[in-house]
């Protein structure tokens, strides 16, 4: 692919993205009052400090006006984050939908992922799709969340989400195990991994995938910057789905912000009654795509006539001898009756069971494996 110019920051971007930091707490007020997110973001930089400032409007709009916005992009780059503002030709069309789009996006990890991925219309393009669900999961949501993030990646979908632990970290694990595109947005610094508990998964993002954030290097996390993150993972994934969230969950506002859009929403359905699916059961009870596998995401996202995959996700460093059991059971042959000998026979109980624990293959009802996604 031919490299997108780039362009430095803009002054007034860069001004923007320095406002956020500075009216951080201000907006926490705004999230407490319940004020409308998105409405508050997509005001004038001027209008949003005098509706927010207070009694230090008056020093806010000093500091605003003289924001060296040169000694920030320097600042920026020295922590080596790259940003990428809106009159950047790899700026994503599809954050471009509305007032409230983030005026720089911080990016840090492999930036080309831009050009491959983002830089494209909802509708044309490498498809995005969002996964997101509660940070405590049931184990098989969060078993869900990683089949879909392996189905996703492996047919070239990119799995967007916030690398939240839980069922966000299982979908961005997924797309990692199988070498798949994904990016998480963060509610901080791009180069901060919050929490702390899923630094493994912000390391390996680094390493060969996308992080992202709206919020400048350095800054840490606030309670509004998460819905303000979700409003960005919702409008990068041409649909999203909810994997397991209770009535009141953030997941349920990166929904709410799809739908807004005109995005497609899905849910798997989780236990009936249940308090932790219930926000997840509501969706599928309103309308939303019901997901059982990888195969019902992929038809949500890229359309009943997807092309259908002629071989199995097989992670890049699998073993041979597990990808060739792994191949043997997508065939649909049992392994185990190919076994001669009392030895062979324990290879392969052996080997499924490794292959299940990685989540490649699952148990059905008669005693057999299918292959996962």
């Amino acid at each position: 692919m031919t490299p997108v110019p780039t362009v430095l920051p803009c002054d007034p971007c860069v001004r923007r993205a320095w406002l956020l930091g500075a009216l951080a707490g201000h907006l926490e007020h705004v999230w407490k009052a319940r004020r409308h997110l998105r409405d508050v973001l997509a005001l004038a930089d001027r209008t949003l400090i005098q509706s927010l400032g207070g009694d230090r409007t008056s020093a806010l709009l000093e500091r605003w006006e003289n924001a060296d916005a040169e000694a920030l992009r320097h600042a920026w780059t020295a922590t080596g984050v790259t940003a990428v503002c809106r009159h950047d030709a790899r700026y994503p069309e599809r954050l471009r939908t509305g007032g409230d789009a983030p005026a720089v996006l911080f990016c840090t990890g492999d930036i080309s992922r831009l050009d491959a991925w983002l830089a494209d219309t909802v509708e044309e393009g490498p498809p995005a799709i969002a996964i997101v669900g509660t940070r405590r999961p049931l184990p098989e949501a969060d078993e869900m969340a990683r089949t879909l993030g392996r189905g996703m990646a492996s047919a070239g979908v990119t799995v967007v989400s916030g690398m939240a632990m839980g069922i966000d970290a299982a979908a961005h694990e997924g797309a990692l195990g199988v070498g798949g595109p994904t990016v998480a947005v963060l509610a901080c610094g791009p180069e901060r991994a919050y929490p702390r508990t899923v630094s493994g998964v912000h390391r390996r993002l680094l390493e060969s995938q996308l992080v992202v954030s709206e919020l400048h290097p350095g800054m840490t996390p606030w309670r509004w910057a998460f819905p303000a993150r979700n409003r960005i993972i919702a409008a990068l994934g041409r649909a999203t789905i909810v994997v397991e969230a209770a009535e009141r969950s953030g997941s349920l506002i990166t929904a709410d912000f799809a739908t807004d859009l005109g995005r497609d929403i899905g849910a798997v359905p989780g236990r009936a009654g249940s308090p932790r699916t219930r926000g997840s059961n509501r969706l599928l009870a309103q309308g939303a795509a019901v997901i059982l596998d990888a195969g019902d995401a992929l038809d949500l996202v890229l359309g009943a006539y997807r092309p259908v995959p002629a071989a199995p996700m097989v992670p890049p460093h699998l073993e041979p001898r597990l990808k060739a059991l792994l191949l043997t059971v997508a065939e649909g042959t049992s392994p185990a009756a190919a076994a001669t000998t009392p030895e062979a026979a324990d290879r392969v109980r052996v080997g499924l069971l490794e292959l299940e624990l990685l989540g490649l293959v699952r148990r059905v009802p008669g005693g057999g494996h299918v292959a996962v996604g």
